[in-house]
């Protein structure tokens, strides 16, 4: 059976810094998917706009335009198996999920293998804010995506995860205009490569998807 992931990604970001003091506390949401047979989980805080422009937001996000992807702590993508993330192969695991927003060109979704920095309670971590640059080769997947029409608004900052042919579509939506990243593969996903199996185990053939 072939697996694919295809990754999407808030058409409209903002600084993490921007929601450092936001009270009450965002609440957290975990979403989940099966792809290929695998459970696949996105754990994330959702922050909302309260009236704040977007554009404003944007321009806030530091010079490495890396953004987390929620708010306080790390955003954090779990698979039970190995999946295909675009067109990388991303091993059983957690990850730390950022977006990249470029100020021109494509933005990407971002998978890396650091934690983040230790929360001093110990019971979460924090994702890199404008040091990102000390952990880039650590990065596992980054993935270019595309902006489609959402079909409603989003107030506070959403994650969805949908069927996608045998796997799962990752959409981030939060505008207060019906917009939101997405990303798909151009004229299917190609055919996977052939592997060969070790004794007792199954072959797990691989399809990518990108915009």
């Amino acid at each position: 059976m072939r697996a694919r992931f295809e990754s999407a990604a808030a058409a409209l970001l903002c600084a993490a810094a921007a929601f450092a003091q936001e009270p009450p506390p965002a609440p957290r949401e975990t979403v989940t998917a099966t792809v290929g047979g695998q459970k696949v989980a996105v754990e994330y805080g959702r922050p909302s706009l309260h009236g704040r422009a977007i554009t404003e937001l944007i321009a806030q996000l530091p010079e490495d335009r890396i953004w987390r992807a929620g708010v306080d702590a790390a955003t954090t993508f779990t698979t039970a198996g190995d999946v295909m993330v675009g067109d990388k192969k991303v091993a059983a695991g957690t990850y730390t999920m950022y977006v990249y927003a470029p100020p021109e060109g494509d933005w990407s979704l971002v998978l890396n293998r650091d934690a983040g920095q230790p929360a001093r309670d110990g019971a979460a971590h924090w994702p890199r804010l404008g040091d990102y640059s000390t952990v880039v080769d650590q990065e596992v997947a980054r993935v270019a995506m595309r902006a489609v029409q959402a079909p409603a608004p989003a107030e506070m900052f959403t994650i969805a995860m949908a069927p996608a042919d045998a796997g799962a579509a990752l959409n981030l939506s939060w505008e207060t205009a019906p917009t939101r990243w997405t990303s798909s593969p151009p004229g299917g996903p190609p055919a996977p490569k052939p592997r060969r199996a070790r004794r007792g185990a199954r072959p797990r053939p691989w399809s990518a998807a990108r915009a």
